[in-house]
């Protein structure tokens, strides 16, 4: 067992409870309300702000330069790729670059991108990776899981094939092979700090679909 499918298995109970959560279930019966996905696709764009910028820091600590090319390009994807896909959204919806981008991060947000500035800056390389892992890894599987059902909403559908997209698929099956690598050098305790990690940031995937539905604000 690679070091990778260990990591997946210990969050198989967290990512059935992502699967089974509304907000995902609504994607594909049409039950999603479209105002809790506007919420949900503005905070995410917010969201790859920094998801970008701590890709960055991964590849500036990156022990290769193969790594370090990776990080920086899947950066600029973020960025550039996935706001392609948003901007359509906010098109649809008449929304303005200034309208999303002033938007204040909600709790659930701001959570999580603190979470993983906080590690690329502050943790070792190893242990960045891990918490890095799960927003492209959970994004890929549940993409795949949803486009056998297809959604009868388009908006939906164009979030949907992204995720489950041939490209996408490459772009984690590359980062999946740099995270069994690392973990061939790492002692046990290290690579239980990465489990550490990888295991809070997929519950704050979940959140963070948790976030949209209840299109959460600060309470004061």
């Amino acid at each position: 067992m690679n070091f990778t499918d260990s990591l997946w298995l210990s969050i198989e109970a967290i990512y059935s409870k992502i699967l089974a959560h509304p907000f995902v279930q609504g994607l594909t019966d049409g039950s999603l309300d479209e105002s809790a996905f506007r919420f949900y696709a503005i905070q995410d764009a917010l969201y790859l702000q920094d998801f970008a910028r701590g890709l960055a820091i991964l590849g500036a600590k990156a022990d290769s330069d193969d790594d370090f090319l990776m990080f920086c390009d899947h950066a600029s994807n973020a960025i550039l790729v996935e706001r392609s896909m948003h901007d359509s959204f906010f098109k649809a919806w008449q929304l303005t670059s200034e309208q999303v981008y002033n938007t204040p991060p909600a709790p659930n947000c701001l959570l999580y991108t603190s979470y993983l500035l906080r590690v690329a800056l502050g943790l070792p390389y190893y242990e960045a990776v891990g918490a890095f892992l799960p927003c492209y890894w959970i994004y890929w599987q549940v993409g795949k899981e949803l486009v056998q059902k297809g959604s009868v909403n388009p908006l939906y559908q164009q979030w949907i094939d992204t995720y489950a997209s041939d490209e996408f698929e490459a772009v984690v099956k590359a980062v999946l092979p740099v995270m069994d690598n690392l973990a061939l050098g790492l002692t046990q305790p290290q690579k239980e700090a990465v489990k550490h990690h990888f295991i809070i940031t997929s519950k704050m995937e979940y959140l963070f679909w948790d976030m949209g539905y209840h299109q959460q604000e600060w309470e004061v």
